[in-house]
């Protein structure tokens, strides 16, 4: 790992294996029990012309991915739990489903193209990371947009990032916010807000 930084979720799974299956079980059965789990999913495809291409930041078992991939877009989903990954790939085939680590995002050493319509991170993954990582993981976002790209981040308040640091470690990042929203169906952000969906473009410098 040479001196490499593991994020909150990975310090989490390590202090208990057994969490990375039962949060695959939980929205296995939230989906069997018909519970509305692509709410974010439905956000992005709105942004999207049909067939774009779309990086899953965080992807989990592959939700948001694995409905944008039905919706006939090209989706790549980067997750740092390969036990995510696993049931991913027997979910929601289809999409390249990938290990890695949000704060040493290079796809393109992956043979995979870094010009992404839309990067989304949903889930309170930007929560999870390493504190330390967190401008690491924005500018990897920046950098991996295609022309007019735009990224999506959605997370809750008092999950230890507050919204302020996380704009202004996105501006650092070159990423320009665009829009912010207090829900993922498009609701108004007030000051008082306890979730944050964040829209934005890179920078031109």
């Amino acid at each position: 790992m040479s001196g490499r930084t593991p994020s909150q979720w990975e310090e989490r799974t390590a202090a208990d294996p057994a969490h990375s299956t039962w949060y695959v079980e939980r929205f296995r059965k939230l989906a069997a029990e018909g519970t509305d789990i692509v709410g974010e999913a439905r956000m992005i495809d709105a942004m999207l012309a049909r067939g774009s291409r779309v990086l899953d930041a965080g992807c989990g078992p592959g939700r948001v991915g694995g409905y944008l991939h039905r919706a006939g877009h090209a989706v790549v989903g980067v997750d740092v739990d390969p036990v995510l990954i696993a049931a991913a790939e027997q979910d929601h085939p289809g999409p390249d489903w990938l290990v890695g680590d949000l704060a040493e995002l290079d796809l393109p050493a992956r043979g995979i193209a870094a010009d992404f319509d839309v990067i989304v991170c949903a889930g309170n993954v930007m929560t999870f990371l390493a504190p330390s990582t967190r401008e690491a993981v924005l500018s990897g976002f920046a950098r991996h947009l295609g022309p007019g790209g735009r990224v999506v981040t959605g997370f809750g308040a008092d999950r230890g990032y507050e919204f302020a640091q996380f704009l202004a470690d996105a501006a650092t990042a070159g990423l320009e916010l665009d829009l912010r929203l207090a829900t993922w169906d498009l609701r108004p952000f007030a000051e008082d807000s306890d979730f944050l969906v964040a829209v934005f473009s890179a920078r031109n410098i």
